[in-house]
């Protein structure tokens, strides 16, 4: 008999939800940095095992929205966790909930959802520290399950994934057996565009970045991809392009070499740099760079 479930991935930012679902996964299908707000838009994961189907929805990391960009955001979040059939909150090991926690719980309790804790980075905290997040955690919520892990080391995502499955409902599946994402191409060429800005640039910037594909061609053993870089003052556009150009090589070479283990080809990258001054703000903006929740 097949099963399947839609379980949303939830919790703060930079709290390793992306790792989680990379690790569950087997596979990078969504970006990662030590940023905030790396994850915008909702990713589903998919994995299949024998009967049993998978849904996982990487979602945004909850923050009070500071622009429509973060009111786009925080509605994903939100709407993912309405809609699943359960959720894994996941959370740092060596803190005790805050009001991002305690928002998330007081959802899932007023939709009566099933809910997992899943206590991240255990590799960086001693028992003590984790048997005390634990207990401050129990007196808020009756959950499903509690299990720490390590999702950048892939520790315990197996005991995760089987209490997961203990949720799953019996039903045909929504996607084929050799899916593991949604997620179009052209969409993951982009985000990984944006990492690899991310991972080389500092400060403020990244966080006034959206990438565009603009051309993607398939030339059977080469792949052509234009895409624009876009950000919000001629200051950044100028760090962004770097001394002769170099920062932006060093962006294009980064995100070439990822590009070409997706595609399995080679690729051909045209990267350009524009502004589009304070687009966060812009709900229009947002809308025409692709964050939509339809």
């Amino acid at each position: 008999m097949k099963r399947t479930g839609f379980i949303t991935i939830a919790g703060r930012p930079n709290v390793g939800k992306s790792t989680l679902l990379n690790a569950i996964l087997g596979e990078k299908i969504a970006i990662v940095s030590n940023k905030p707000q790396t994850t915008r838009s909702r990713i589903a994961g998919i994995e299949t095992r024998g009967e049993d189907q998978f849904v996982f929805l990487d979602t945004p990391g909850i923050l009070k929205p500071q622009n429509s960009l973060g009111d786009f955001m925080l509605k994903v979040a939100n709407s993912s966790i309405a809609e699943a059939d359960a959720v894994i909150l996941v959370a740092d090991a060596g803190f005790e909930p805050k009001d991002v926690e305690k928002n998330v719980i007081s959802t899932l309790k007023k939709a009566e959802l099933p809910c997992i804790l899943a206590l991240n980075k255990i590799d960086l905290y001693d028992r003590e520290q984790i048997a005390r997040c634990i207990a401050s955690y129990a007196e808020l919520h009756d959950f499903f399950a509690v299990v720490p892990i390590s999702a950048k080391k892939e520790k315990y995502v197996e005991d995760l994934l089987s209490e997961c499955a203990k949720l799953l409902h019996e039903g045909e599946w929504f996607y084929e057996e050799d899916m593991i994402t949604d997620q179009p191409v052209r969409q993951m060429a982009a985000e990984i565009i944006r990492e690899k800005v991310l991972r080389t640039v500092d400060k403020e910037i990244p966080h006034g970045i959206a990438v565009v594909i603009e051309e993607f061609q398939d030339e059977g053993t080469l792949v052509r991809i234009r895409a624009e870089i876009f950000c919000e003052k001629n200051s950044h556009k100028g760090i962004l392009v770097g001394k002769n150009g170099e920062t932006l090589k060093r962006i294009g070479s980064y995100a070439r070499a990822d590009l070409e283990k997706l595609l399995d080809t080679k690729v051909y990258l045209n990267l350009w740099v524009k502004v589009k001054e304070n687009w966060r703000d812009s709900q229009r903006d947002v809308l025409n760079f692709g964050y939509s929740e339809e």
